[in-house]
C-alpha cells in the first residue's frame, strides 16, 4: 500500500513567520502562516504577569470612565455633616476635611492622571521618533544641532525646569502635559537616533533615495515604521513616567490644583493628614500604585514579546 505524498502531515504544527509550507498543504487551516503581529500576540499572551497588567489597566480605565455614574456626590460637592469621615455606606472612600466625597475625587483624579499620561506618552513618542530618525537620516548640520539640543537637555536639571515652567500654569493640566512633553522627549530621541544610524544604511533606504523619494517621506514611511516595536515599548513606559512626573509635581504643589484634582494632588493633600485620616492618602495611593504597576508589567511583556531573542514569551 503506497502513501500519498501530497497528504499533509497531521503531526505538523503551525508555521511561523518566514517558513514556507510544503507542497500540497497550502490550504490546510492548521498550517497557515503566522503574521508578525499574531506571533507577537501569542508571545505576549504567554506572559502571565503582562496579561494581569492588561486586566488591571482595563479595570482602572473602566473605573475612571464609568465610576462617576455610581458616585452619590460630585467631587466638588460638600457634605458639611461629614467632615473627615472614614469610609461608610454613604461615602465609600470617606471624606476629606472640607466634606468632599473621596470616591468621586479619586475617580476624577484617575481620569485626569490617565489623560495626562496618554497625552504626554503620545507626544514624547512622536516627537522623539521624528527628531531621532531625522537626525540620523539627514546627518550633517541637522544631526549636529539635534544632538546638541538633546545632550544639553540631558544634562540640564529636569525637575528644576519642570517646576519653573509649570509654576505659572495655574494648575491647568494641558499646560502641565505640554511641559512634561518638552522635558521628556530627548532621552527616547537619543536611543532612536542610535538605532536609526544602522537603518539608514539598509538597502530599502538606499533604494528609496535613488528613486527620488523626499527625505522626510523616507523618515516617516520607511525609518519610523521599522522601529515600531521600540516605539510601542517607549509609549507604555512613557505612560508610567508621565504618571510619576505629574504625581511628583502635584505632590509638591506645582501640578494640578483645586478645584481640579489628580492622583498626585490627592496624595499630596492626604499625606498631610495621614495620621488622623489615613483613608485620604491610601485610596489615591492605591489607585496610583495599581496604575504604575500594571503599565510596568505591560511594558515588560511587550518588550519580551517583541524581542526575538527573549525566552520570556515562550515558543510561539
Amino acid at each position: 500500500m503506497t502513501t500519498d505524498s501530497s497528504m499533509p502531515d497531521p503531526t505538523a504544527g503551525p508555521l511561523t513567520a518566514g517558513e514556507t509550507p510544503p507542497p500540497g498543504d497550502a490550504g490546510t487551516a492548521d498550517r497557515k502562516r503566522l503574521s508578525k503581529w499574531r506571533l507577537y500576540g501569542r508571545r505576549f499572551a504567554r506572559n502571565r504577569p503582562a496579561v494581569a497588567g492588561v486586566v488591571i489597566f482595563v479595570l482602572l480605565v473602566a473605573f475612571a470612565v464609568f465610576g462617576s455614574t455610581l458616585a452619590k456626590y460630585d467631587h466638588v460637592e460638600l457634605d458639611f455633616l461629614a467632615l473627615s469621615d472614614p469610609p461608610s455606606p454613604e461615602h465609600w472612600f470617606g471624606t476629606n476635611n472640607a466634606g468632599n466625597d473621596l470616591y468621586a475625587m479619586v475617580v476624577i483624579g484617575l481620569q485626569r492622571s490617565l489623560l495626562i499620561a496618554v497625552v504626554v506618552a503620545t507626544g514624547t513618542t512622536v516627537l522623539s521618533a521624528v527628531i531621532g530618525t531625522a537626525a540620523a537620516y539627514f546627518g550633517g548640520r541637522v544631526e549636529r544641532v539635534s544632538l546638541f539640543i538633546i545632550h544639553f537637555l540631558m544634562v540640564a536639571p529636569t525637575f528644576l525646569l519642570l517646576a519653573m515652567m509649570s509654576n505659572d500654569s495655574g494648575g491647568d493640566w494641558r499646560v502641565i502635559a505640554l511641559v512634561l512633553i518638552l522635558v521628556s522627549w530627548f532621552f527616547q530621541a537619543r536611543t532612536i537616533w542610535t538605532l536609526s544610524l544602522s537603518l539608514r544604511e539598509r538597502e530599502f533606504v538606499h533604494a528609496a533615495r535613488y528613486m527620488g523619494v523626499p527625505g522626510l517621506r523616507i523618515v516617516l514611511r520607511h525609518l519610523i515604521p521599522n522601529i515600531g516595536s521600540l516605539l510601542v515599548v517607549n509609549f507604555t513606559l512613557g505612560v508610567v513616567g508621565a504618571v510619576m512626573a505629574e504625581t511628583g509635581l502635584s505632590f509638591l504643589g506645582f501640578g494640578v490644583k483645586l478645584p481640579d484634582v489628580s492622583l498626585g494632588s490627592l496624595i499630596g493633600i492626604g499625606a498631610s493628614s495621614i495620621s488622623s485620616s489615613p483613608w485620604m492618602f491610601f485610596f489615591p495611593a492605591a489607585a496610583l500604585t495599581l496604575l504604575t504597576v500594571s503599565m510596568a508589567l505591560v511594558a515588560d511583556g511587550l518588550r519580551d514579546a517583541l524581542d526575538p531573542t527573549s525566552a520570556a514569551g515562550g515558543r510561539a
